[in-house]
């Protein structure tokens, strides 16, 4: 049975909805935040051509709660482009990650398959896919969890768990800790054999035995938080992993390379950075080169979308991504940026350590900044959507919502 042809995968990536990216606004006021550019290429386009490199994939499949024609266009040219069949399926309320997942079961079950690969698309990483599943089949688990080791500092911050050092097998896993449990965390990625769905409709079923119970007897004192939740509400970590945890079911795969949660603009800058990195060794083709004469002086990993016009005095780099129809001056210098779609920088401006939201203008001489600290508030200067930077004006660490007018400069400040 082992690698046989006849084995079919298929991939399902959580891409949340417009109540969960608000920690992404201003940017997500104007796109589903899966959507929005790291590298160029949608957010969610990154864990999707992971897939592309799965062996005998099937079918892909976005899960959330956006509308489906904030999708459609996307989806219809990535199925194109990679030659796998992409649908968005929209959630009616939510479900809960593995609830998401169990409400769609007769889809994701249609072809087959032997393996589910599921993915969140606000993590960053090399999505080493086809490594996981080799791993996973060597296992021979239910599920096998993608997890990386971290500083012990930042651990609590995310699902904590522990692993045999031998079989890898998944011993114990905690939500969020109170205090250290181990420096390895979830990443988000996770490769299950179809009786997952078993496993989730066995809590759904001990949920609404609860209930039924609770409706006999007169225990009420009991009420506790989890008892409350609707019986078909079911959490991957919480309800799957903690209570599987040490039963030879699920298994861990360590990743050595970059991990990244998205939550923020500020990290969308840094993961955007990772992934032009990645390319060097996945796309090369899409990184740009120059060395002044004929076309812009680039150092370190630059993307340039082919309809953008950048002036071959100016330069650019590292770690800067621009986008369509973009038009970058004379004497512009560019680092540590992402400058979205139709955005103009005249003559002689700098960008460090910055956003620059779609259809935006700056001026010349004018220089919009922040230290590049990714994880404080104002560490990476954000201009929404259509925002005017007059000549000679300096933003320093602010963040400025869409359609304003600059004509003085400002420091750490909220522009609303």
């Amino acid at each position: 049975m082992m690698g046989s042809s006849e084995e079919r995968v298929v991939a399902v990536i959580m891409v949340g909805g417009p109540t969960k990216g608000t920690r992404f606004r201003p940017l997500s006021l104007n796109i589903p935040k899966p959507l929005f550019p790291l590298a160029g290429q949608p957010m969610v386009h990154h864990p999707i051509s992971a897939c592309k490199r799965i062996p005998n994939l099937a079918q892909i499949y976005l899960v959330g709660f956006y509308e489906e024609r904030e999708f459609a266009l996307y989806v219809s040219s990535i199925s194109n482009e990679l030659k796998v069949p992409v649908r968005y399926l929209k959630e009616d309320k939510p479900h809960g990650s593995a609830g998401g997942l169990y409400n769609f079961r007769d889809l994701i079950m249609e072809d087959s398959p032997s393996h589910i690969f599921l993915l969140n698309c606000d993590v960053c990483c090399s999505f080493p896919l086809p490594e996981m599943l080799e791993a996973h089949r060597r296992y021979g688990g239910m599920g096998t969890i993608l997890v990386i080791k971290v500083s012990a500092e930042t651990a609590n911050e995310f699902g904590e768990l522990v692993a045999d050092p031998v079989t890898n097998e998944l011993l114990h896993y905690t939500e969020k800790p109170e205090t250290f449990v181990s420096d390895r965390i979830n990443c988000g990625v996770y490769i299950f054999t179809p009786d997952i769905f078993t496993s989730i409709q066995e809590v759904s079923t001990q949920r609404k035995d609860r209930a039924n119970l609770r409706r006999v007897s007169s225990f009420e004192a009991l009420q506790s938080a989890t008892r409350s939740l609707p019986t078909d509400f079911v959490r991957l970590d919480q309800d799957i992993l903690s209570p599987l945890a040490g039963k030879k079911q699920l298994y861990t795969y360590e990743t050595l390379d970059f991990w990244e949660q998205i939550k923020t603009p500020g990290m969308s800058l840094k993961c955007s950075g990772l992934y032009l990195a990645q390319f060097r060794f996945t796309s090369p083709h899409l990184l740009a080169h120059g060395d002044g004469t004929k076309s812009a002086a680039i150092t370190g990993d630059v993307y340039v979308h082919p309809s953008a016009k950048v002036h071959p005095s100016a330069k650019i780099g590292p770690n800067v991504s621009i986008s369509a129809n973009a038009r970058i001056g004379a004497g512009v210098r560019l680092i540590s940026c992402i400058i979205l779609d139709d955005v103009e920088i005249k003559e002689n401006a700098v960008i460090i350590h910055a956003i620059v939201g779609w259809k935006s203008s700056v001026g010349r001489w004018s220089r919009v900044q922040a230290s590049g600290d990714y994880n404080a508030k104002l560490g990476v200067t954000i201009l929404g959507e259509a925002v005017t930077v007059e000549d000679e004006v300096v933003v320093t660490s602010s963040i400025v919502l869409p359609n304003k007018t600059l004509n003085v400069s400002v420091q750490d400040e909220i522009i609303l």
